[in-house]
């Protein structure tokens, strides 16, 4: 991999993005960057206040411009928010500015995931299930459209799914078998 070159993880919520691009930052020596948390820090609230106060569709341009900035820095581990391959214009930054890796979560490992930890806009009211297996519809041909390499995170741990994406970057750059 290029000393300049950037990785891009896309997939569902509760796939691991965060956890397994800060463990993969460290093992590659590249800085980390979380789009949400940019997009919190950036503006001194959580995202569940700005799609209570902006609605869905102002959370997105916020993310929008996140993309596009963050896309544009040399030797950075991005977890992109799950909706962030909505935008056409997002998909187009990280497809040709990086190496794209969907972190594949099936809805039952979503489920599992999203049930702690923090408050998640999309499945506040409804069904979860409903809400999750609709966003996968509409989000997986999305991601595997722009994905370089697509690795599975069910029942996986970080170091594992950290190690096997170091492989297969390996592997594209020619340095693998």
């Amino acid at each position: 991999m290029s000393a300049r070159a950037s990785i891009f993880l896309v997939g569902p919520m509760g796939s691991g993005k965060s956890a397994v691009g800060r463990r993969l930052a460290q093992g590659l020596g590249l800085g980390f960057c979380d789009s949400d948390d940019e997009i919190e820090s950036r503006t001194g609230v959580d995202i569940p206040f700005i799609f209570e106060k902006e609605g869905e569709a102002g959370f997105r341009r916020r993310e929008q411009q996140v993309i596009e900035e963050l896309t544009a820095r040399d030797a950075i581990v991005l977890a992109t928010g799950g909706g962030a391959v909505a935008d056409a214009d997002s998909r187009a930054r990280l497809a040709s500015r990086g190496t794209v890796i969907y972190l594949y979560a099936s809805v039952d490992q979503q489920l599992a995931r999203t049930r702690k930890g923090r408050e998640r806009p999309l499945l506040s009211s409804g069904d979860p299930r409903e809400t999750l297996e609709a966003l996968m519809t509409a989000r997986d041909p999305l991601y595997r459209k722009i994905a370089d390499i697509i690795v599975e995170t069910d029942s996986r741990e970080v170091r594992a799914v950290a190690k096997e994406i170091e492989e297969k970057l390996a592997r594209l750059d020619g340095g693998g078998s």
